[in-house]
């Protein structure tokens, strides 16, 4: 299987050169583009299987690429950006971007986001019906929980919550697109689903204040951590 490809869409020469020497030694390829349309180029004819976008280009907003993107890819994107406001992250996550990285950040952190990223990927693609991560296990295909040796029973609506992190485990997910998946295309109480996730911590969570797998994104929404 060849090495993963990595496509960096940044306009700060001393950025890309970071990134560079961040992914070096992770046997990634890398494809460097510093503006919107050579972004969309790029992964129109090499396919990466991951973008890491800059929000601030010089030709156009970061939004409008990830709109142009999800117009025909469903390729991971990694935002990496200085906009630190929740409403931008909300609103790139809601244009279709699967995670948020602020600007100054750690290469650490940015690997991490990148690795949930290319197994979500091969997830979907290999049509897994079973997640596993530390002891949680999460069977799809029999809506079955499982905690180690110990099953796990939910109700209907926190299967549909869990499940629905799952099939994008390693993502960010907003409150309006968990309440639109799991409740209905009109839901938009938060309140709801702050109870249910609640609820879902404390049959999933060694410690539900501390959460290792359901994990809280201030402002935005949650992730289900892929590792």
């Amino acid at each position: 299987m060849p090495d993963p490809t990595i496509l960096v869409v940044e306009d700060e020469v001393a950025i890309r050169r970071f990134l560079r020497a961040a992914l070096a030694n992770q046997d990634y390829r890398l494809l460097e583009a510093d503006t919107g349309a050579d972004a969309l180029q790029e992964a129109a004819t090499r396919q990466p299987d991951v973008v890491i976008l800059d929000l601030g280009l010089p030709d156009m907003d970061g939004l409008q690429v990830i709109k142009r993107l999800r117009e025909w890819s469903a390729i991971p994107i990694i935002v990496l950006s200085a906009r630190g406001q929740e409403r931008d992250k909300v609103s790139a996550l809601d244009a279709g971007a699967d995670d948020y990285v602020s600007k100054p950040f750690g290469p650490e952190e940015l690997l991490a986001r990148i690795r949930a990223a290319l197994r979500r990927r091969a997830f979907r693609e290999d049509g897994e019906a079973v997640f596993a991560a530390g002891d949680l296990k999460v069977d799809l295909a029999r809506r079955q929980v499982s905690l180690g040796d110990r099953a796990v029973h939910l109700t209907p609506i926190e299967y549909g919550l869990l499940a629905t992190l799952v099939r994008h485990a390693g993502k960010v997910l907003t409150h309006r697109h968990l309440l639109r998946e799991v409740w209905g295309p009109h839901a938009d109480d938060a309140h709801v689903l702050r109870v249910h996730m609640a609820q879902l911590r404390r049959k999933l969570e060694a410690e539900p204040a501390n959460p290792r797998y359901l994990l809280t994104e201030p402002g935005v929404g949650y992730r289900l951590a892929a590792e």
